[in-house]
């Protein structure tokens, strides 16, 4: 993952289709100047169409992607295969995702650890804990 010299993320993406859970996010990632850009996406179908339309541009791909798993129309573990698949077109170490999520159901977590992208899962509500541990 590249670093900037001030020890943040160039860029970390949030993909969760509550606007709550994302002001939240983005607040506590800015507080703790975790990255210099946010992208915030409601969908994973949105999401996957800004990664897609930014291919060529390495610089415009998230660092770390904080992925919901419970959402409408694409849940997580669907934006996950799909994002496995345009990742290895570009750069297989690039994007790295952490799984925030409200549920602590046992197969999510399973499922989630299947995808090689997945470094961590972290239960909502994102902390500055959490983020020190990554």
């Amino acid at each position: 993952m590249s670093q900037a010299k001030t020890g943040r993320f160039d860029l970390v993406m949030l993909v969760d289709d509550n606007d709550t859970y994302n002001f939240i996010n983005r607040r506590i990632l800015e507080k703790k100047q975790f990255a210099k850009n946010i992208q915030v996406q409601s969908s994973g179908i949105g999401a996957l169409s800004y990664l897609e339309e930014n291919l060529e541009s390495p610089g415009k791909l998230p660092d770390i992607i904080f992925l919901d798993i419970k959402m409408p129309l694409m849940n997580g573990h669907e934006f996950l295969f799909k994002l496995e698949q345009i990742v290895e077109t570009v750069n297989g170490t690039k994007c790295r995702v952490v799984m925030l999520s409200s549920s602590g159901e046992e197969e999510d977590l399973r499922q989630s650890s299947e995808f090689p992208s997945v470094i961590n899962y972290i239960q909502k509500p994102l902390t500055s804990d959490a983020l020190d541990a990554l």
